[in-house]
């Protein structure tokens, strides 16, 4: 199982999930068992929630993650204040920072500030995922986990692997992302959900970690350099529409210097759009090896192989996919939901509106990807969690058949 991240929008993955864990085993007969989660950002808090939950019964996990997305308000998520207002714009200017010291009571680690204080968002992380029985699980080799984060001192990827034993040797292949057994815990999953300057940093023993968005944000090499042949993925982007698109040219090229406007594309590019590059040259391997299967004979996969195996440290294998994507654009749904959430006078949530109003301020109508990331309320996420369940139903038979032998 391959979970995408993209902060907010992770509410349609937990929709996802909710499917697979209540609705599935009634085709299915039992609960989908992977042998391999691998998780990037938000994908990463659902990995490591799948893998600590997967002894309790459907109706509690499900509970648990319907209840946490439903529970999302700005003023819980964002603790701003109007000395924040001021703090935001002189990190944009680059003033210097240091990282926050941890005190003797925090569980949390060291971090390097971001935009956003989301140290309530750190909490929530911290308590609705049962640790212990995360290191129970794979301790007791009930599969293995695979959580993407970016280091920053190199820039690299660095795939942290935790769970069943498995071969870490493909990876000594590849000089742009290195693989790390590691007792996964709390600060790989924070390091890995931390948005590039939105987000603070993690510190993970000497250095410190960013979103794994950056280079493995729908993170499906781990998988199939540990040897997977059947994946499902759950990606957080739409499509492209190839009808008429809802805001003109002329639109976006006035959006082009609104801050906002450009953040939203350069996240899409960062955390999204690998999705479509990963999946099409996976599908195009798979073409090749099963034309040179009909050419050739059964013998053109093991000669292939035996030459691959020395440059790549792995076999080639064909794959096959299910991918569970949005049926509907997720900016312009944020931007909806945004306009026709209710106000309030605290003082809390008028300083969090004011934030996300930036965020949403001169960008075309149907193209709030910023707002997208950023809007931890339940007018947003409950209904991404519903989209995400009834995609995934609209998607059973094809779902089902992935499990099939």
């Amino acid at each position: 199982m391959i979970l995408a991240g993209g902060g907010a929008r992770g509410a349609y993955e937990a929709g996802v999930l909710a499917f697979l864990i209540e609705d599935l085993p009634k085709r299915l007969g039992h609960l989908p068992a992977f042998d391999i989660v691998s998780g990037a950002s938000v994908g990463a808090i659902h990995a490591a929630y799948w893998m600590a939950t997967l002894q309790d019964d459907a109706a509690t996990r499900v509970a648990r993650l319907t209840a946490t997305w439903a529970s999302m308000s700005l003023e819980r998520v964002y603790r701003l204040s109007l000395g924040d207002l001021f703090r935001i714009p002189t990190r944009l200017l680059g003033f210097p920072f240091t990282a926050r010291a941890v005190g003797s009571h925090e569980r949390i680690p060291s971090r390097l500030p971001g935009l956003l204080d989301t140290r309530a968002l750190e909490e929530m992380v911290m308590h609705e995922i049962p640790w212990r029985r995360l290191r129970a699980n794979l301790r007791a080799r009930r599969g293995v986990l695979c959580i993407s984060c970016t280091e920053i001192a190199s820039g690299r990827a660095v795939v942290f692997v935790d769970g069943a034993p498995v071969s870490l040797t493909p990876w000594e292949y590849d000089p742009y992302v290195v693989a790390r057994a590691s007792g996964i815990g709390p600060a790989h999953i924070l390091a890995s959900a931390a948005i590039p300057l939105i987000f603070p940093a993690v510190r993970i023993g000497r250095h410190f970690y960013c979103d794994g968005g950056l280079r493995l944000n729908t993170p499906l090499a781990p998988a199939l350099r540990l040897g997977t042949d059947r994946i499902l993925l759950v990606a957080l982007s739409h499509p492209p529409d190839p009808g008429p698109i809802a805001a003109t040219p002329h639109s976006r090229e006035q959006a082009y210097s609104n801050p906002a406007y450009l953040l939203g594309k350069v996240l899409n590019a960062m955390l999204l759009d690998h999705i479509d590059y990963d999946l099409q040259r996976m599908r195009l391997m798979n073409a090749l090896l099963l034309g040179g299967e009909q050419a050739f004979g059964a013998a053109f996969l093991p000669r292939v192989n035996e030459i691959v195996r020395a440059s790549r440290g792995t076999d080639y294998r064909v794959v096959r996919d299910c991918v569970i994507r949005p049926s509907e654009d997720l900016g312009g749904l944020a931007g909806r939901c945004y306009a026709q959430r209710s106000r309030s006078l605290s003082p809390a949530r008028l300083v969090a509106d004011l934030v996300m109003r930036s965020a949403a301020r001169g960008v075309p109508e149907g193209e709030a990807d910023l707002l997208s990331y950023v809007l931890f309320d339940a007018a947003y996420t409950r209904q991404l969690f519903a989209l995400g369940r009834r995609d995934a139903a609209n998607q059973a038979d094809e779902i089902a058949a992935l499990f099939a032998a």
